[in-house]
């Protein structure tokens, strides 16, 4: 089994893990509190655009996801507070638009676009190392931001309206908050892809949040969770020849269902 860690790849793999385990262990926990999962769907959709930008302007297709998820994260974010439409409705729309414009700029991109897959379902076995140093970098945006607005995200995530109440510029930190999981969305693409993205989001802080309440604990308990949960995934996945982000999103899954049979046999005795 450990022969498997010769090869550079799967090293790349393992680091690729640890780091969107990083980002979606933070950023999870407030989504998972503040239940903005739709939201964050939302967001990881739109970022399609980005990757098919960047196919189109020949870039890398992560360098381009990023402002393109921040600027959709900010739309969305500024739609559901300022415009007289459901929170949904807007979500919606942005979701659909982003798709589509992905699919029309690889659409008019000549010649063929050969890992395009790995950016909709997730390739952790393919990830280079170049995409290895944008996640370690926007892992240590995610991590100063989060410890530099830690009481802010808190207060937004728990009670905004109190927030607001007391002085707080609740709109900004929101918005400050969607750009993170804009980032933590760009992290994870090319792990689980941008269809199953929500699942890391979620899952890990999701199960974290079975066993304790407060914000700090939760996010060291999402990360460590997803680390393990996703190099499972990562093993199971290579061993039996089977689609990486799919198999990891399984584990993922499985592993909140046997939490939540340990929480309800728990509460039964």
């Amino acid at each position: 089994m450990t022969g498997i860690l010769e090869y550079s790849f799967m090293q790349n793999a393992f680091l690729a893990a640890v780091l969107v385990s990083v980002a979606c262990g933070l950023v999870g926990t407030y989504v998972v509190i503040k239940r903005i999962v739709f939201i964050s769907g939302g967001i990881s959709h739109a970022a399609f655009g980005g990757i098919g930008l960047g196919y189109f302007l020949g870039i890398n297709p992560i360098m381009a996801a990023i402002p393109f998820s921040i600027l959709s994260s900010l739309i969305m974010g500024i739609t559901s507070k300022k415009v007289k439409i459901s929170e949904d409705t807007a979500i919606g729309i942005l979701w659909s638009f982003g798709m589509a414009i992905g699919i029309i700029f690889i659409n008019l991109t000549p010649g063929y676009v050969p890992d395009l897959m790995s950016y909709l379902f997730g390739s952790i076995l393919t990830v280079p190392v170049n995409d290895i140093i944008i996640m370690f970098l926007l892992d240590l945006i995610i991590i100063i931001t989060v410890l530099l607005f830690y009481r802010e995200f808190q207060g937004i995530s728990f009670d905004e309206e109190f927030s607001q109440v007391i002085g707080m510029p609740t709109t900004y930190i929101y918005l400050l908050l969607l750009s993170m999981v804009a980032l933590s969305v760009v992290v994870m693409i090319k792990v689980v892809g941008v269809i199953l993205v929500i699942a890391l989001l979620t899952i890990p802080a999701a199960i974290a949040k079975q066993y304790t309440y407060k914000i700090g604990h939760m996010m060291v308990l999402a990360v460590i969770l997803g680390i393990i949960l996703t190099i499972g995934g990562l093993f199971v996945s290579y061993i039996f020849n089977l689609a990486s982000g799919a198999t990891i999103v399984l584990v993922l899954s499985l592993g909140f269902i046997c939490s939540s049979v340990i929480q309800k046999l728990r509460n039964a005795l």
